[in-house]
């Protein structure tokens, strides 16, 4: 287990979040990095590095307790198994905040918030990020109005 520089991987670009410091290894020329909720190493994708920064920023800068968030969160939608990139919950244990998380090179689009709206169909959110690590959107949930809008952040944790 060692400290891999951000310039030494590809899949660590660098993002609009705040710098962290990461576990990450490399075997079998594959780079891996650790996932604190999970509490294993995972194959460092361009998404988790977005994940895994994102997660950092929510909890470092936002006062997200680790303890109520979720990675990759299973749910059903028309008997496909699908999974949320990471579920925060609040301190009574219901679904809060859904995030979904695309690499720096996938361009946020309408596709990408009608994936976040499908799942959210299973979770009923208060608040829903869609992110790329370079662009990130938040929207807050109004369910008795059946609409939403644009956050300029994410909230900080209450």
């Amino acid at each position: 287990m060692f400290f891999i520089k951000t310039v030494l991987c590809k899949a660590m670009q660098e993002l609009n979040l705040p710098t962290y410091q990461f576990r990450l290894k490399k075997e079998n020329e594959l780079a891996f990095i650790f996932d604190d909720i999970r509490k294993k190493f995972v194959v460092l994708t361009p998404e988790e590095w977005v994940r895994q920064n994102f997660i950092r920023f929510l909890i470092e800068d936002k006062k997200y307790p680790a303890s109520l968030i979720g990675v990759e969160i299973g749910l059903k939608y028309n008997q496909l198994q699908k999974r949320a990139d990471v579920l925060i919950y609040n301190k009574q244990g219901s679904p809060f905040l859904m995030i979904e998380c695309k690499a720096p090179g996938v361009k946020i689009s309408q596709d990408t918030f009608h994936q976040i709206a499908v799942y959210n169909m299973s979770f009923k959110v208060s608040y829903l990020v869609v992110t790329n690590g370079l662009d990130h959107f938040c929207c807050e949930m109004d369910y008795n109005d059946n609409s939403y809008h644009f956050l300029k952040m994410v909230p900080d944790f209450e």
